[in-house]
């Protein structure tokens, strides 16, 4: 490798097994957006990105049109890149970020440009994912999910998105991806119990407080019911589906050996 580092990101990779962890974040809620950070590897010669794992994040303020990272959160990413990069025996570092669009377009709002644009002052190549999801078009009863990879670019004095290849890449569940779809619903739960806690301090009248309580109940009911049962229902699922598949290729060895046999 020369060493040369591309001036700006021209194609980026990304997992199955990570793009399925993204979705599955984006649709735990239509109300507000969701957000995490992507890990992995980049070629900065010819400025491609290989994203082999992400970081699910815990929201500190639930918005519906806006997400932020803090720098904590940021730290702790690059933290679990290097841990992954030590047990992967490879490079790895924080490339980029996602977050989602529930009910809107997938287009970069000004808010996301610029958020974009301050996180490639630190890293060029950094990049920006966005789903849009719970979306239909006018009288359709179909919802449509849409996904732009962008990073931000100063035109004329004006910062606008610019839109970069994504490929999606195909590639067997992870261990250290499917333990962030199983870890979600307890980052569900510590954020509803997080964005609660300042109403409980804030009164000492007992219907408030009952009343604040049984909202936080009805979400927290909310996460297990809609999440965290599904969640565990579709990963037992896909368990008894692999035991099958190691049993039917057993006994497809078994036969073949006979086969081969004196």
């Amino acid at each position: 490798m020369s060493g040369n580092k591309a001036e700006y990101l021209r194609k980026v990779y990304l997992s199955a097994d990570v793009f399925a962890v993204c979705l599955h974040h984006a649709f735990t809620t239509e109300k507000e957006e969701i957000m995490g950070l992507l890990i992995g590897e980049v070629d900065e010669e010819n400025g491609v990105s290989n994203i082999t794992a992400c970081f699910t994040l815990n929201r500190s303020d639930k918005q519906p049109d806006r997400v932020e990272i803090s720098p904590t959160q940021l730290c702790s990413a690059s933290s679990k890149a290097e841990i992954l990069a030590q047990e992967l025996k490879r490079p790895m570092r924080v490339l980029g970020w996602y977050h989602s669009h529930p009910h809107i377009t997938v287009w970069p709002s000004h808010v996301d440009i610029r958020t974009q644009a301050m996180y490639q002052t630190m890293d060029p190549l950094f990049v920006g994912l966005i789903f849009s999801v719970y979306s239909r078009e006018m009288g359709s009863h179909t919802n449509h999910v849409t996904l732009i990879c962008f990073q931000s670019q100063e035109t004329y004095s004006n910062l606008q998105s610019r839109e970069i290849e994504v490929v999606i890449k195909a590639s067997p569940f992870e261990a250290y991806n499917l333990k962030g779809v199983a870890d979600l619903p307890n980052i569900l739960v510590e954020e509803e119990i997080e964005s609660h806690s300042p109403n409980d301090k804030k009164t000492n009248d007992i219907l408030t407080k009952l009343h604040n309580d049984a909202l936080k109940t009805q979400a927290l009911v909310h996460i297990i019911s809609k999440i965290a049962i599904p969640t565990c229902e579709t990963l037992e699922g896909r368990l008894n589906t692999t035991k099958n598949r190691i049993k039917m290729l057993k006994a497809l060895k078994q036969k073949l050996i006979s086969g081969i046999g004196p």
